[in-house]
């Protein structure tokens, strides 16, 4: 009997063995006949396994309300052009999902706010990706203002402070900007071309081509992309699953929750009163991007507010070792306070 137990626990054993090798040596011949394929053999396996579809243009598209005119061959080419770009270059499409699940319920309500159509919060996608980046023109922030025009709109811009990079400061700065291009081009096609070129160099094109409507200019390369790349991200972000694009809630990058902090006099060391708060200066720069030095000589008293997170983001060196071995707060962080601490 005991013979017979023995047996019957190797036999399995031999068999998931023997299926090892049966595959590894498919695997390898497989390798091998791939290496020394003929061109006509592997450029077929090439057609049999890849495919790249061409998207459809859906009939009927809008921008801002007003329809945009497809029945014209070049309009309709210039849009074919950016909704492929966008559904083919998938990994940047995909964290502009991730990150607009994050950011559009601060920029919406303010747009709505200033009587800015919806539409306009696909400018800050295809500006920025919606990141706080700088371009080589020296454009800043979500919405990349530059700083002759923030300081017109409002902006506090110095080298201790730059609200270009504060998502709500910014967005109502690119709300009036929009507003009164709109007041002087008459459209939201000319007011997002003017705001990717400017009101005065498409003031002059409009009055070199004497044309007045965004799609019978001829403008620069950027400026007439521009449109259309707004209406692309419009599209697919609307409607991913159209585009090839599937994740899941918690795949896409979730609102912060935070608290607040005033500041109404000067500070010498930003990453002292971090500590203070039981944070540090990394989790308090990424929650102010606006602050831009470690120090704040607020000459004129004015009073600032930080953020700081509820949730998710942590002082790791100042934090209980048992807490650190709780395997819960590996498996759901989210759950933990971060230990922010409010001033008295």
């Amino acid at each position: 009997m005991l013979r017979i137990e023995k047996k019957r626990f190797r036999f399995p054993m031999a068999l998931v063995m023997l299926a090892l090798g049966f595959w590894t040596v498919m695997l390898v011949s497989y390798s091998v006949s791939v290496k020394h394929e003929s061109d006509a053999a592997f450029e077929a396996r090439f057609h049999e396994d890849y495919r790249v579809y061409s998207v459809n243009v859906p009939k009927n598209l809008t921008f801002c309300g007003n329809r945009v005119p497809l029945f014209d061959m070049d309009i309709r080419e210039r849009m074919d052009r950016e909704l492929l770009v966008n559904t083919y270059w998938q990994s940047n499409t995909l964290l502009f999902h991730k990150r607009a699940y994050r950011w559009f319920p601060i920029i919406e309500p303010i747009l709505k706010e200033y009587g800015v159509p919806d539409d306009f919060k696909y400018l800050a996608v295809i500006e920025s990706g919606l990141m706080n980046t700088v371009s080589p023109s020296g454009a800043v922030g979500y919405w990349q203002i530059l700083e002759p025009t923030a300081k017109e709109y409002g902006l506090e811009v110095n080298t201790e402070v730059d609200e270009r990079y504060h998502v709500e400061k910014s967005t109502e700065a690119a709300c009036r900007f929009l507003k009164d291009a709109h007041d002087k081009f008459g459209s939201w096609e000319m007011a997002a071309a003017a705001y990717n070129m400017g009101m005065g160099g498409l003031s002059r094109q409009v009055k070199r081509q004497r044309a007045t409507n965004y799609y019978d200019l001829i403008l620069s390369q950027e400026t007439g992309r521009y449109v259309f790349r707004i209406i692309a991200a419009k599209l697919i972000l609307e409607n991913p699953a159209r585009y090839g694009f599937y994740f899941r809630e918690k795949d896409l990058y979730g609102p912060q929750q935070t608290v607040e902090v005033r500041i109404d006099s000067a500070v010498t060391d930003f990453a002292n009163v971090a500590a203070k708060l039981n944070t540090t200066y990394r989790i308090l720069k990424i929650f102010n991007p606006w602050l831009r030095e470690p120090t704040l000589a607020n000459k004129e008293k004015k009073t600032y507010v930080l953020r700081l997170p509820k949730r998710g983001y942590f002082n790791i060196s100042a934090m209980d070792p048992a807490v650190l071995a709780d395997s819960a707060l590996w498996e759901r962080p989210d759950e933990f306070h971060s230990g922010t601490i409010l001033p008295e």
